[in-house]
């Protein structure tokens, strides 16, 4: 009994880890079958969602056992996944015992994020990047640096805080706007629309899109709902922060946007 329960607490806790990490739910669900596997545990069920792990074991012996496990949504964090993935394959080819694997999922499990100072300015980056992709110029390009710089610094600190998601995206997009349609108040000669588009770029919710679009196709279809109404509404989020500023900024000046 002691050893399928800690078998399955391994195999659960490890799909818990890569799931809060925003592994798929393909990947999650296989990692804990093929730990399963081989630790010898060869009666298991195991059903996975975005959101939560059912698994069970041993059901018709002695030792049996059976877990649910909780697993809010959460940001995706790559270098974990691909530590979890490894772990995975060294227990698949039994170059792990069972209490190293447990010493090695915490190691897994405690990788840092990115440092902020890299954090800030490679999220200035990405934003000056999309802004001149979108065909902004140079110009939009570097204030769109800028914008995507304080909007990070904005979100940190409100991420600090465990504020709604939904308020987050909300005012993370209605601060960049705010600072575009300012900069481009002060006369300089930049295309809004561009530097906005650019900045705006953290909060689109590319990887949820995706991820439910490859759970559709996986045939998990509660999975990829789940994932495309996460999607849908971070969308709305951010159409209502763009749009009310725009708005605001529009009865401001008296006139239509030019």
């Amino acid at each position: 009994m002691a050893v399928t329960k800690e078998v399955l607490s391994l195999a659960v806790e490890t799909g818990d880890a890569l799931l809060r990490s925003g592994a798929e739910v393909y990947r999650v669900e296989d990692t804990v079958m093929h730990i399963l596997e081989a630790y010898e545990i060869e009666e298991y069920d195991v059903y996975v969602l975005s959101n939560g792990i059912f698994a069970s074991a041993n059901e018709n012996k002695e030792d049996a056992c059976s877990m649910i496990r909780h697993v809010p949504l959460g940001s995706i964090h790559l270098g974990r996944i691909a530590a979890l993935n490894q772990l995975s394959r060294e227990i698949c080819s039994h170059e792990c015992s069972l209490i190293d694997a447990w010493i090695r999922l915490e190691e897994c499990k405690n990788i840092p994020n990115t440092g902020r100072k890299s954090s800030l300015f490679f999220c200035g980056i990405g934003c000056g990047c999309f802004a001149y992709l979108f065909g902004g110029t140079p110009l939009d390009a570097l204030i769109a640096f800028f914008t995507g710089f304080f909007l990070k610094i904005l979100l940190l600190r409100i991420s600090a805080g465990k504020t709604s998601k939904f308020i987050v995206n909300i005012l993370g997009s209605a601060f960049v706007t705010f600072l575009s349609l300012l900069m481009h108040s002060l006369g300089l000669p930049i295309f809004y629309d561009k530097v906005i588009i650019g900045s705006i770029m953290p909060l689109v919710p590319g990887i949820a899109l995706t991820t439910s679009i490859r759970d559709f196709f996986n045939g998990d279809y509660l999975s990829g709902a789940i994932h495309m109404i996460d999607a849908i509404l971070t969308a709305f989020c951010i159409a209502v922060g763009v749009g009310t500023i725009m708005t605001v900024y529009h009865f401001l000046i008296g006139g239509v946007l030019l």
